[in-house]
């Protein structure tokens, strides 16, 4: 659902307040965050999110690991750390026994590599498939990584590159071939565990993975969130190899319209920037990585820790005081 869809829709719906809701889904924030309160430790909360989509991919073992990269990816994006899942699946009734079981087998290697514990699930017939997991982590309140806390001065910064919508559209249309699109697979379903440990250790402001929304309406969130505005450096934004010339041909994802139309005005596109690249950066991603802002005298820091974790390191932008927006210059 389009994100300027779906906050009319809640706002309209009259969400409950709740004490113990320390993150919720007014501010489009990646996961539901829930204090135990006598239920359990001081302070420790629940991290809650699902997520599940339709095929990105025709390799059935890397659909399942990126769906469960995705789904967890908004616990890490929270500064959290996974504990179990539970699997949402749809399967057409013709759908192959051994393509079932290789989905769940790559949904399952993931949630094992990110140390969670796979609890159950359910599983109903559909049309096309769908598969995705219900993900809880935990959290101490002191420690969780919102998208609301991004300041003016704070320094930008994107681990994983752009682009998948394109890559994921041109697989569909014959472009690319299937094994590049499986190398693009590893790149999606690559944890954002190593990221959010990065992150924390430096004590982030604000924090977003990038996903269905694109960078610029996730980015958004944050300007939102957060009353300040994001600016992009467009020639310092990572892509993935051909994604650029792929939009520039128009080979996007139905998203990049979708996203663009949503954010309006949210969003500023100065003078000289690529019309393939403002393409991209609307599109929808899957399994992107962190968005991660930080204040400038800690970005130092937070290079070394994404080193010291081989995590790609791209400076992206800055955040300014000013109105809720986002620029790419």
């Amino acid at each position: 659902m389009p994100q300027g869809q779906l906050s009319q829709v809640l706002r309209e719906a009259g969400l409950p307040a709740a004490e113990d809701l320390l993150v919720g889904p007014q501010t489009l924030d990646d996961a539901g965050v829930v204090r135990l309160g006598a239920a359990g430790a001081p302070g420790m909360c629940l991290v809650q999110t699902v997520d599940y989509f339709p095929p990105v991919l025709d390799d059935p073992y890397w659909y399942g690991a990126v769906a469960a990269a995705n789904a967890i990816s908004d616990v890490y994006a929270m500064g959290g750390t996974p504990l179990s899942v539970l699997n949402l699946a749809g399967f057409p009734a013709d759908f192959p026994d051994e393509w079932i079981r290789d989905i769940l087998r790559g949904g399952f290697d993931k949630v094992r590599e990110a140390g969670a514990i796979v609890a159950g699930g359910h599983t109903v017939r559909a049309e096309e498939p769908l598969f995705g997991f219900a993900v809880t982590g935990l959290i101490h309140e002191d420690r969780v990584i919102a998208n609301d806390g991004a300041l003016a001065g704070d320094v930008l910064y994107l681990t994983k590159p752009l682009g998948m919508g394109s890559i994921t559209t041109g697989n569909r249309k014959g472009v690319i071939s299937n094994d590049e699109m499986r190398t693009a697979a590893q790149v999606m379903a690559t944890l954002n565990k190593d990221a959010a440990d990065a992150m924390e250790a430096v004590g982030a402001h604000a924090a977003t993975d990038i996903t269905g929304f694109g960078l610029l309406g996730h980015a958004h969130n944050i300007a939102a969130a957060s009353g300040v505005t994001l600016r992009f450096d467009a020639a310092h934004l990572p892509l993935y190899p051909g994604s650029l010339a792929l939009a520039q041909d128009g080979v996007v994802s139905g998203g990049s319209a979708r996203s663009q139309a949503a954010l309006g005005d949210g969003v500023a596109i100065e003078a000289g920037v690529d019309p393939g690249l403002v393409r991209l950066v609307y599109d929808a991603e899957t399994s992107g990585g962190l968005l991660i802002a930080v204040a400038a005298d800690r970005a130092a820091a937070l290079e070394s820790e994404l080193a010291l974790r081989a995590v790609p390191i791209h400076r992206v932008g800055k955040v300014e005081a000013g109105r809720a927006q986002v620029v790419l210059a």
